[in-house]
């Protein structure tokens, strides 16, 4: 009796610089547990890819031809919210790091962590729930990033945290409304409140956001095997 195929994890790679992807491409394919789907040379391509192949992650690095990659990773998680971002950058800065986590990537490496360290946490944020957070950076950043207040949001009501418990569930805006008795155009109202005060960018954005905070309790995960 055969043994069944794991499920490969599915990469794009985003970066400027044709020697380094070509590099990240070479190292993940010596694990059989990995494909490079697509890759990009520009912000807008990274999205663009993203939203024609739905790969399971996106390394992107920080400096890139377009918007930035704050708002790369917004337009991602708008677009194909099932990728997760994971930026492989040189910049060991706690300012990037803050402002690229608060848009949405689930983890931060320096390109100069190792290959075995590549793996894992690209295998790491695929399996964990999106709420975890992996970084790669030195000493100083880390400290710099605990002193470092997180933005105050205003508190959500009651009815705010029912929507965004039913929407952690992967309800839509209809079966919401059913639920809990009021109008589609109801929940789309909590729901733009509910991003407003969590600063959040999507539903996953809000779900990861509101749990991390400790507002919701994580949504428990199917195991995957890979």
């Amino acid at each position: 009796m055969s043994t069944p195929t794991r499920r490969q994890i599915r990469v794009c790679l985003a970066d400027d610089h044709t020697l380094m992807r070509d590099g990240i491409r070479e190292m993940l394919s010596t694990d059989s547990g990995f494909t490079v789907a697509g890759e990009a040379s520009t912000g807008p391509e990274a999205v663009a890819v993203c939203v024609r192949l739905r790969p399971d992650v996106l390394l992107l690095d920080v400096e890139m031809p377009g918007p930035g990659a704050a708002a790369v990773i917004r337009q991602v998680a708008r677009a194909a919210p099932q990728t997760r971002v994971v930026v492989l950058t040189m910049h060991d800065d706690p300012d990037i790091v803050s402002e690229l986590l608060e848009a949405g990537a689930v983890a931060y490496l320096l390109k100069t962590i190792l290959r075995d360290e590549l793996v894992a946490a690209v295998r790491s944020v695929v399996r964990r729930p999106v709420q975890n957070i992996l970084l790669a950076v030195s000493r100083a950043t880390v400290q710099r990033l605990d002193r470092q207040r997180p933005r105050a949001a205003a508190p959500l009501t009651e009815r705010e945290l029912e929507v965004l418990r039913l929407t952690a569930d992967a309800m839509s805006n209809a079966q919401i409304a059913s639920r809990l008795f009021i109008t589609e155009a109801t929940v789309k109202r909590h729901l733009t409140n509910i991003y407003a005060k969590l600063h959040a960018v999507s539903r996953v954005d809000a779900v990861r956001k509101a749990t991390a905070a400790r507002l919701i309790k994580p949504v428990p995960q199917p195991p995957v095997s890979y």
